[in-house]
């Protein structure tokens, strides 16, 4: 076995990639994985300006709620998007699908900055605001897979993590943007401003980025993997159906370890500034502060998580995630919620080590775990349905087990429990950190190992 992948491994060195080429894939895939968070980051950040334009005055709290209760529903149409994204990217290429979602995520962000408030046209707005972020759920479901598929596809094989990570650090450039241009609006506008029509600009600001997204992944060729799967006539007719009885134990203990990554994601990304003006009485200007430099070490820091996989293999990244989250996350939510601008901060980095672990590995093992017949919609599959039951409600949750129970450390247990959900299933894994790509399709037809079982 150990000889196969060590052939796979030579035929996929550096020196045969085009790292021009690369480059390019690595730019388009990331300006259109941008967009997609951009979004969801604005909406985050925004939460509690939107919960008084778009639902009924009078309780506060149950605003709040609402608005992240259509912040969940709308991952309800990912799994969807994936399942279609996925099967039309393994039969028609990455190349295609992913200009027709940068397309369709755009679109529906540039339309909640035009829609009318609840003031205005009463019950339609929240229903307009529920159906454009059902559009956004759909279209992103096929995103983050493709895009991460797209460019471990051109990677070589024993650096897929290091060029890998670029995906996820655009995924925080995306936060980390949207937080700027949040706090610099919140800065130049008056409060009256902000709420009559600034809170608009940062989701008109998807149209521009969306079309130059557009552009650069039209101009790109299809992934050498998919190119030679075509030649071979080797493309599947029923991806789905090949997927769940071919690959159904690897979906379940990598929709575990996912599940993690989407909980550590958004409560670090969105729930983290909403938790630090409601429990900490932090202002929104210090809040988004400390969201921002948060999240600018988070993209620092995914190419040298990438590195560090690269080098010690998957396995023994998951364990590093697992335990970084579990140490952390009282400390973080401790200083999230003392209201200071240094603590929160620190509260909000300590939670980005392990979130940032989770994200990059993951995006890996997306491809690494599934051959180039079903990777699209395998991986779609997987990461959107632990991102729909675990991100999506992220926020909602978190938010409802403080007002259930009056602990404000509530959230903290509630990932700890899920962390040890996803180690359980991460380490289920074959360890697959030297598999290539394009390697036989009998090298993705064992089922992942129980944990007493060493990795090969």
């Amino acid at each position: 076995m150990a000889s196969v992948n060590n052939n796979n491994a030579t035929a996929s060195a550096p020196s045969d990639v085009d790292l021009p080429t690369l480059r390019k894939v690595i730019a388009a895939s990331a300006i259109g994985n941008f967009v997609e968070w951009f979004d969801f980051a604005v909406y985050g950040f925004l939460a509690v300006i939107l919960s008084q334009h778009f639902f009924p005055p009078g309780d506060d709290s149950l605003a709040l709620l609402q608005t992240f209760a259509v912040f969940a529903v709308s991952f309800a149409l990912r799994p969807l998007g994936g399942v279609f994204f996925g099967m039309l990217g393994d039969r028609i290429g990455r190349k295609r699908v992913l200009a027709i979602t940068v397309l369709l995520m755009a679109g529906a962000t540039t339309l909640i900055g035009v829609l009318p408030t609840y003031a205005s046209v009463g019950l339609f707005a929240p229903l307009a605001l529920a159906l454009a972020r059902c559009v956004q759920g759909f279209s992103a479901g096929g995103e983050y897979a493709g895009a991460c598929a797209f460019v471990m596809e051109h990677a070589p094989t024993r650096r897929k993590a290091r060029y890998g990570s670029f995906v996820p650090v655009s995924t925080f450039l995306a936060f980390a943007t949207a937080a700027a241009l949040t706090f610099i609006i919140s800065a130049l506008l008056t409060d009256e401003a902000l709420n009559a029509w600034g809170w608009r600009i940062p989701f008109l600001v998807a149209a521009p980025l969306g079309l130059v997204g557009l552009y650069m992944r039209l101009r790109l060729d299809e992934s050498p993997a998919f190119r030679a799967l075509k030649a071979q006539h080797a493309v599947p007719q029923a991806p789905l159906k090949e997927t769940v009885r071919l690959h159904a134990a690897t979906i379940v203990s990598l929709s575990a370890f996912i599940s993690v990554t989407a909980l550590s994601f958004y409560m670090f990304t969105t729930y983290f500034t909403t938790y630090m003006q409601v429990v900490g009485h932090a202002s929104r200007p210090t809040a988004l502060l400390a969201s921002l430099g948060a999240l600018l070490f988070a993209a620092a820091l995914c190419p040298f998580v990438g590195r560090y996989t690269d080098r010690v293999g998957r396995r023994k990244t998951i364990l590093t995630a697992g335990i970084c989250l579990i140490v952390a996350v009282f400390p973080a939510y401790t200083l999230a919620g003392s209201g200071e601008w240094w603590a929160s901060l620190i509260g909000a980095m300590l939670m980005a080590v392990g979130a940032v672990i989770c994200g990059v590995v993951t995006a890996v093992l997306l491809s690494e775990q599934f051959p180039t017949r079903v990777r699209y919609t395998a991986s779609a599959l997987c990461y959107n349905v632990s991102y729909t039951i675990f991100g999506g409600t992220a926020p909602l949750v978190a938010t409802w087990l403080i007002e259930r129970t009056g602990n404000n450390l509530s959230p903290a247990i509630y990932l700890i429990a899920i962390t040890l959900l996803a180690m359980w299933g991460g380490l289920r894994l074959p360890e697959s950190s030297h598999r290539a790509l394009d390697a036989d399709e009998s090298e993705w037809q064992r089922a992942p190992k129980p944990l007493a079982q060493p990795a090969t």
